[in-house]
């Protein structure tokens, strides 16, 4: 479970550029909840990430993950915890390594064993079986450089990495934005089938309201730094894509 109690956070505090990006915050994600979060540019979504991430400190407030407090905990010690993925296709991967060594580095994410442990067949074959069911035609392909792939299958292939290691949480941070209109639903359709196969913890992040509709079960709209509205799952599956256009668009 994330827990956020009472975060506030504040850019150039006490300056005159000063922002104040979230207002007192208090949010409980519990165990395998996928929660999408929507709101216009500038409304907080991001740095509600960043904060749970570790990536930005709160300048008040706690962050919890099961009771535990990491509030101070930097972003590289919740790893253990979180895996990641950004707008940026190619924020997520080496495109000079091939594919199949990037899911090597993936999968040695929080272990302490070092690279020193190599590419068995076994792993081989256990990353073309899990390639294979994005449907991309890449799992005859994992000698290629990941550079040399597009947008959307090195987003995808993402998704895939972040659940190699042990994982609780999903933070998905606009992960179609610069992906073309197939591709999204592929990305998008992946994250569902992981986050419900593993049991995660997932938020994403989307200025698209049909994927706010279609995915995920609690919705919340975020404005100004603070929660405007917070549909649990059974309101949200009472609203038809007409309605929720109309409340949120």
């Amino acid at each position: 479970m994330i827990d956020l109690v009472n975060i506030s956070k504040q850019f150039n505090k006490g300056g005159a550029n000063a922002v104040s990006a979230l207002s007192n915050i208090s949010l409980s994600v519990p165990k395998g909840q996928f929660l999408v979060l929507i709101g216009a540019n500038g409304s907080g979504k991001t740095t509600l990430l960043n904060v749970i991430a570790g990536s930005v400190q709160p300048s008040e407030g706690a962050v919890r993950f099961d009771g535990q407090e990491v509030t101070r905990l930097p972003e590289y010690k919740r790893s253990r915890w979180i895996a990641r993925v950004f707008q940026n296709p190619l924020s997520g991967t080496a495109p000079d390594l091939s594919i199949l060594d990037n899911f090597r580095l993936a999968s040695l994410r929080t272990s302490s064993k070092g690279l020193r442990i190599g590419v068995t067949p076994d792993f081989r074959r256990v990353v073309r079986d899990r390639i294979a069911t994005l449907g991309m035609g890449l799992e005859n392909k994992v000698d290629q450089p990941m550079g040399s792939l597009s947008g959307g299958q090195r987003q995808a292939l993402t998704l895939l990495m972040s659940v190699m290691d042990h994982t609780d949480i999903l933070l998905l941070d606009e992960p179609t934005a610069a992906l073309d209109p197939r591709s999204a639903q592929i990305v998008l359709g992946t994250a569902d089938r992981l986050i419900k196969e593993h049991g995660l913890t997932a938020i994403l992040i989307t200025h698209q309201l049909k994927d706010a509709y279609h995915y995920g079960g609690r919705l919340i709209q975020m404005e100004e730094g603070r929660m405007l509205r917070d549909l649990d799952a059974g309101a949200k599956a009472a609203l038809t894509p007409t309605e929720m256009f109309e409340w949120f668009g």
